[in-house]
């Protein structure tokens, strides 16, 4: 703020910086606002094409246990857009909406999913919590939600893709499928330029490790540029977090995504016509 008497030449660059930053902040949250095509009663709010949400590589484990009607176990690795930050009850996050959703479509097998989501984690420090909090719980799919919060500390990308190479590598030898999950479309990630090169990063780690990559990002944006969800409904007040309506779809897609591979692997499952 200008001090009464002093000339706006005073500006000192903290308060030049706050301002420019807020700026930003207005303009990336318009630029990025779906068009003026509104979702309509008609719409499913939650839809997308399938090459959005299509999983690109196998979950072996996973199909396994559900054609032979076994019990499944998945832990939701990630920060606070696993935890559920944002959601306006604990079972309205999307872990334990996923959960609820398998359950209704398998409600004979025994499905868990374990929520282990951490605020404000960067991505090398959910790596370091793979043998205390994933391992022991002796999962057959591990959803890793990584990316968004090294963005917002500018963290080199380099390094967060070596953190999830060795992530992904000790969750195999413990005999787990893995997907990963990249940022959510919001505008306090979009303010950040580094988001280029994370979504880069996390598709050819993904790759690299032969593991699907659940693209969050491109969804997200899918359901504003076709009017399914306004921002204001797909992200909280704070720019970032997603809604309990957001969070729902996310664990909608991901269920189906995660039951059309398994169905696609199970060789007494109908013939797609």
């Amino acid at each position: 703020m200008i001090q009464p008497n002093r000339p706006p030449a005073r500006l000192t660059r903290a308060t030049v910086a706050a301002v420019l930053t807020l700026s930003a902040a207005v303009a990336a949250f318009a630029l990025f606002a779906p068009s003026a095509r509104q979702a309509s009663a008609g719409i499913d709010r939650c839809g997308a094409t399938a090459d959005v949400t299509a999983l690109m590589m196998p979950l072996p484990h996973t199909a396994k246990r559900l054609a032979e009607g076994k019990s499944l176990t998945i832990v939701a690795l990630g920060s606070s857009s696993t935890f559920g930050t944002g959601a306006s009850k604990p079972e309205y996050s999307y872990p334990s909406r996923l959960a609820a959703l398998l359950q209704d479509r398998f409600p004979d097998l025994a499905i868990r999913v374990v929520n282990r989501g951490v605020g404000g984690e960067y991505g090398a420090g959910t790596a370091d919590r793979i043998v205390r909090d994933v391992l022991p719980e002796k999962p057959d799919l591990v959803i890793w939600q990584v990316g968004t919060n090294d963005v917002l500390g500018d963290v080199d990308a380099q390094g967060v893709a070596k953190a999830v190479r060795a992530g992904i590598a000790r969750m195999k030898r413990g005999g787990a499928d893995v997907i990963l999950m990249d940022m959510q479309y919001a505008p306090a990630v979009l303010m950040h330029p580094q988001f280029h090169e994370m979504e880069h990063v996390l598709v050819t780690t993904a790759r690299a490790t032969d593991v699907p990559l659940f693209r969050r990002f491109a969804l997200m944006r899918d359901w504003a540029e076709h009017g399914r969800m306004k921002m204001a409904a797909m992200v909280g007040d704070d720019h970032l977090h997603m809604t309990d309506a957001s969070y729902d779809c996310l664990a909608r897609q991901l269920s189906s995504s995660i039951l059309r591979d398994a169905r696609s692997r199970d060789p007494a499952a109908p013939a797609q016509g």
